[in-house]
């Protein structure tokens, strides 16, 4: 899958900020608040230490500081900081621990072929959606 060149620029939701439902974006994602409901991204997704996400993300690579529960589908490199708290089901091609990281999860490894027809089967699925 090749990059997008977002120029710098990101989406963010702010520590103080609540969201329920669906956020999809072409750019890296910053999550400092709360969410309830579905991220995707064909960029990567970074939960701040503050960050509190309960459902589904999607994503090219994935650093993770706060507290994620449900299902997580990285399709490079997942990255657990050491504050992290994750629940739920991973799938990701690589993954790394940071010492503290607290990982209750199943976990399931893929290759980079899996991974990027996966990403690419979530986007083609929402540009469906959208159009129909």
């Amino acid at each position: 899958m090749k990059a997008i060149d977002t120029n710098g620029q990101y989406s963010k939701i702010d520590q103080n900020t609540s969201l329920k439902g669906s956020l999809n974006a072409k750019t890296d994602i910053r999550i400092d608040g709360k969410v309830e409901g579905k991220v995707e991204t064909s960029g990567k997704v970074i939960l701040g230490i503050h960050a509190k996400v309960v459902g589904e993300i999607a994503c090219t690579n994935a650093e993770i500081e706060g507290f994620f529960k449900g299902k997580l589908f990285v399709s490079g490199i997942l990255s657990l900081k050491s504050k992290s708290n994750i629940e739920g089901e991973v799938r990701t091609q690589k993954l790394l621990v940071e010492s503290g990281a607290i990982f209750n999860a199943q976990c399931k490894m893929h290759s980079i072929e899996e991974g990027v027809k996966k990403l690419s089967d979530l986007h083609e699925k929402d540009s469906q959606e959208k159009t129909a």
